[in-house]
């Protein structure tokens, strides 16, 4: 099957901009274009594809904002020229939104050192620098998490030993990001486009998933959080046992989003651990868009290329496919229909 057309609202030149979408307009051309194309409704299917995309937010894609990871504008052209391209089969998107406040874990604002000083935004917090007591609690973040301040530095401790143990990057202070009710929070334009239009071209309204919202534990994947329990064995945050079905339930499953190494890569380790649990044959039929996430880099500080390269490897070492926007579907590993 030949790819579709873009239609003529799609602007690649535009998709750097932060601009109003103009749902009405869209709202009236998709039902005409799909007549044109003779693309149905995706209730009349037959193998179900689905596109997971994760955090394509102003906060992490647009030039100038909060966490813009390098690269990201060329992934958002190359994932909406995928689903235009594609969107006689692509049948459901499932959009995820990192969702933050102030008063965070991973914030500012959450932390000061002995001297009361609150850490800079990409500052690294070290196991052992808080075993030292190098960086506690700030008592009115503590509080207005719903912990006195000794509690709060018992669960700092936990939290970082809970990193380590498990694996997972340590604790870092991001600039604030994803708040929400703001700008950045709130989806790229020309991604937000693709998602509407594909929404009425199909009849196939997208699942929206927030994560991140609980003060004491960073949510990079949307599957589950990275630390579950508090220092008591409190549950903190649940796993998303309704995204897992619904992502499992798909005869292929394409990824694609920000950052590589981090929200695009924990989440499928979530998936591909849940995968395991059910039947390992199912990482067949996840697909990853190698030009559709970018790691993060901040030049002089961090660049975590590495550490997506070697994810990405493993999920591929499971089963699952390593492919790009470019490459014919009929070329795509065990791609149904």
């Amino acid at each position: 099957m030949s790819p579709l057309p873009l239609p003529a609202h799609f602007e690649a030149d535009r998709v750097d901009e932060l601009r109003r979408v103009d749902y009405a307009q869209l709202a009236e051309t998709a039902p005409e274009w799909a007549r044109r194309h003779g693309v149905t409704p995706a209730a009349e299917d037959g193998p179900r594809i689905g596109l997971l995309a994760v955090d394509l937010q102003c906060t992490f894609c647009l030039p100038g904002f909060e966490l813009a990871v390098p690269g990201a504008v060329g992934d958002v052209e190359r994932l909406c020229r995928w689903i235009y391209r594609h969107l006689d089969r692509l049948g459901r998107i499932v959009v995820t939104l990192d969702t933050h406040t102030a008063m965070q874990i991973f914030h500012p604002l959450f932390l000061v050192d002995e001297e009361g000083r609150h850490p800079a935004p990409m500052t690294p917090i070290a196991l052992d620098e808080v075993e030292a007591g190098r960086w506690r609690v700030d008592p009115s973040a503590a509080r207005q998490s719903g912990l006195d301040p000794e509690s709060g530095q018992r669960h700092l401790l936990h939290y970082c030993r809970r990193l380590a143990a498990g694996g997972k990057y340590q604790l870092m202070v991001w600039p604030y990001h994803a708040m929400l009710g703001g700008v950045g929070h709130a989806l790229v334009p020309a991604f937000e486009e693709a998602v509407f239009f594909h929404s009425v071209a199909r009849s196939s309204p997208a699942r929206f998933e927030t994560k991140g919202r609980h003060p004491l534990t960073e949510s990079y994947s949307v599957l589950g959080p990275e630390v579950r329990e508090g220092p008591d064995g409190e549950l903190l945050v649940t796993p998303n046992r309704e995204l897992f079905d619904v992502l499992l339930e798909f005869d292929a499953l394409v990824v694609a989003g920000e950052a590589k190494s981090h929200c695009v890569a924990w989440t499928l380790e979530d998936l591909l651990m849940e995968i395991g649990r059910r039947d390992p044959a199912l990482a067949r039929r996840v697909y990853l868009l190698e030009d559709g996430s970018s790691p993060v880099v901040v030049p002089g500080v961090a660049d975590f290329s590495p550490q997506a390269e070697e994810a990405f490897a493993r999920f591929a070492a499971a089963g699952m496919h390593r492919v790009r926007t470019t490459d014919p579907l009929e070329s795509w590993p065990d791609f149904p229909g």
